[in-house]
């Protein structure tokens, strides 16, 4: 069963191009990179830098790579036709949000059992592509947070 603590991470260049990529088990779904923790006792940070290795082949430890925590959650109501993947009765998700720069758009190397492609798009573009409307969100708060954490 999955646990309902998750994160998500808005990967970008310096100049705010963002990487989407979308779901191999419902076309047309864009988002960023998301996933659970795999234990309780997993930090955030932890599940972020797991989910881009596994999801995207990034290292976000890289010396070129700057894995920022926005100290933000989302709680959100889990979509129905996932909540299979929870305990019975769960049906919210507290999502924690990262950010993660890398020096350029690069192709990644997706999972393809999660996703089937991928498009770096500038973070308004991305922000309109998304089908969550907390990753969309998410998205548009990239110019502040970028500034913040002096990246670009």
């Amino acid at each position: 069963m999955k646990i309902p603590q998750s994160v998500l991470v808005v990967i970008h260049t310096p100049a705010l191009d963002v990487l989407l990529i979308e779901r191999a088990d419902a076309p047309g779904f864009w988002q960023s990179v998301t996933g659970s923790k795999d234990t309780e006792s997993e930090s955030f940070e932890a599940t972020a830098v797991r989910e881009v290795r596994e999801e995207t082949g990034l290292d976000a430890r890289a010396p070129s790579h700057v894995l920022s925590d926005w100290a933000l959650e989302n709680v959100y109501e889990i979509y129905p036709q996932w909540r299979h993947r929870y305990a019975s009765g769960i049906t919210h998700n507290t999502e924690h949000l990262f950010g993660l720069c890398v020096p350029k758009a690069v192709p990644v190397v997706l999972s393809p059992r999660e996703h089937q492609a991928q498009i770096w798009l500038p973070w308004a573009e991305a922000a309109e592509r998304c089908f969550s409307p907390s990753n969309a969100e998410a998205i548009t708060w990239l110019p502040r947070f970028a500034r913040a954490f002096a990246v670009g």
